[in-house]
């Protein structure tokens, strides 16, 4: 499941569990395209459920927007991610420090209250 609420206009809030396949991917990243346009300084919130590993043919779509993907994380200054797989965090956190102009930080899932304070610090 991939599932993208905007939460204002700089915000958009994405909920991800399960695995997804090339299909998935598809809809996912088009939904994820279309609800951050326009966005600027903006904020994002990850909860992460039960995060299974995607399909090789859902990393290829990913690879193939690759553009679009760094063109639309470079509209964000903040992602807080909830999850409770500690490796999840930690890539998370990776991820953000390779990315210029994004600060990723991780919680638990149960710290949704501290998550939402750093964001709108």
């Amino acid at each position: 499941m991939f599932k993208v609420t905007k939460n204002g206009p700089n915000r958009v809030d994405i909920e991800f569990s399960g695995k997804l396949d090339s299909d998935d991917m598809k809809i996912a990243l088009d939904e994820l395209l279309e609800k951050t346009a326009g966005i600027e300084h903006g904020r994002m919130l990850y909860r992460v459920g039960d995060f299974k590993i995607p399909t090789l043919g859902a990393i290829g779509v990913e690879f193939s927007r690759l553009p679009k993907l760094f063109r639309l994380m470079h509209q964000f200054d903040r992602a807080a991610v909830l999850a409770d797989q500690e490796w999840v965090q930690r890539i998370s956190e990776i991820e953000g420090a390779l990315i210029p102009g994004l600060t990723i930080k991780a919680f638990d899932l149960d710290e949704e209250a501290e998550a939402e304070r750093w964001l709108s610090s």
